[in-house]
């Protein structure tokens, strides 16, 4: 059975979690945990004894709360900013994705039975591995038997990553033509023609098989959509993004190349995203620019915005590394404000100072949860 947790990170009955327990519950169960509100609360009480009902094995389902008024330090844990939040966690792992669904019963229990759906689908012939398609991410498990820890391993990464990848497997003589050295797992690349990738670590290993699929399941270049941006932008990162129109492949491989090439160093300090210069016009218009300037490059700090001189120069080496830099040093923020940093490259005399400008503000910081439906924690941004 697959063991996760709602967590309503509020206050009530259901299971409270503190500093003390937390971790050792978390480790257990499947739970999804909420930040009390007076009005979401009895809703989700109502919706837990309808999932204990359905799902009566406590090791399955746990739903609980946290006070975090009471406890800051998991507020702060858990990357808490609004009330209320509610965050699924899986073998005490915390989900990237939180429920954003309707604050109703239905709809939690509803949640709930999905996330009970097993992710893997399960091929009882080699000829259905040449229909799977190809415009998702796929990962394939060829496993001697269903009852071994590498499966249960394999099954484990897939619960966790199954809104980013396809999961499949097969089992003992379906599968043996594949398993020359013992199981074997391997990735599907988008596209026809792309390569097999196979998984050459150890399946009894969960951290390296996890790293290795979420490596190859969540790619370093994202699309920002309106339906994803409130949860892009609650991971806290400044965005990198590009605007390119939607049939411009050519351009956002060249900075899906170049991110990988200049700046995997900074994956974690960053976000690097892409976007439609169609959908996204507003954003574009707050730096002057339309769909026709398009490919665009630009750093959202979630202040302001920044914009990349020329796409052409995407390919000089450490061009867009050097623009990221920027950002970091807080270069891009003083020249705008104040122009251009003094050099010395007139001996003798004062540099030139432009005058100063003034950045556009963030644009997709709108996207960030509406006050309307959370009560949003307030904390001082620092210029990135």
């Amino acid at each position: 059975m697959h063991r996760f947790s709602f967590f309503l990170l509020c206050s009530s009955e259901i299971v409270s979690l503190d500093s003390s327990n937390i971790d050792d519950v978390l480790s257990k169960k499947l739970h999804l945990m909420c930040r009390f509100s007076q009005m979401l609360h009895p809703i989700f009480e109502e919706a837990s004894n309808i999932v204990r009902d359905e799902f009566p094995d406590t090791k399955q389902v746990v739903f609980a709360r946290v006070d975090c008024d009471q406890h800051s330090d998991i507020a702060q844990r858990y990357r808490i900013t609004k009330y209320p939040t509610l965050k699924l966690f899986r073998n005490g792992m915390m989900m990237k994705r939180e429920y954003r669904g309707q604050r109703s019963v239905t709809a939690i229990a509803d949640f709930i039975r999905q996330q009970q759906v097993d992710p893997v689908k399960e091929i009882h012939s080699m000829e259905e591995v040449n229909t799977i398609d190809r415009s998702k991410r796929n990962i394939i498990g060829y496993f001697e038997q269903k009852d071994s820890d590498n499966y249960r391993t394999y099954e484990k990464v897939a619960n966790i990553l199954r809104d980013d990848c396809t999961f499949s497997a097969a089992f003992g003589a379906v599968s043996a033509s594949q398993r020359f050295s013992g199981d074997s797992v391997l990735y599907k690349p988008v596209g026809e023609g792309a390569p097999d990738l196979v998984y050459l670590g150890s399946l009894t290993n969960f951290d390296l098989t996890y790293t290795w699929a979420q490596d190859k399941c969540v790619p370093l270049v994202r699309e920002i959509t309106f339906e994803n941006g409130e949860e892009l932008t609650e991971e806290g990162l400044p965005f990198l993004i590009l605007f390119h129109l939607k049939e411009d492949s050519e351009s956002l491989e060249t900075f899906q190349n170049e991110v990988t090439r200049q700046l995997i160093s900074e994956k974690g300090s960053i976000n690097f995203l892409h976007a439609d210069c169609d959908k996204f016009r507003h954003p574009l218009l707050h730096i002057q620019k339309t769909p026709a300037d398009c490919p665009v490059i630009a750093i959202d700090s979630f202040r302001h915005m920044y914009v990349f001189p020329d796409f052409k120069d995407l390919t000089i080496p450490a061009k867009l590394k050097q623009f990221v830099l920027d950002l970091h040093s807080g270069k891009l923020h003083r020249e705008f404000h104040h122009g251009p940093d003094p050099t010395d490259s007139t001996p003798g005399q004062e540099a030139e100072k432009e005058v100063a400008s003034s950045p556009p503000e963030s644009s997709f910081q709108k996207l960030a949860p509406s006050e309307t439906r959370y009560t949003i924690l307030r904390r001082d941004r620092d210029e990135l």
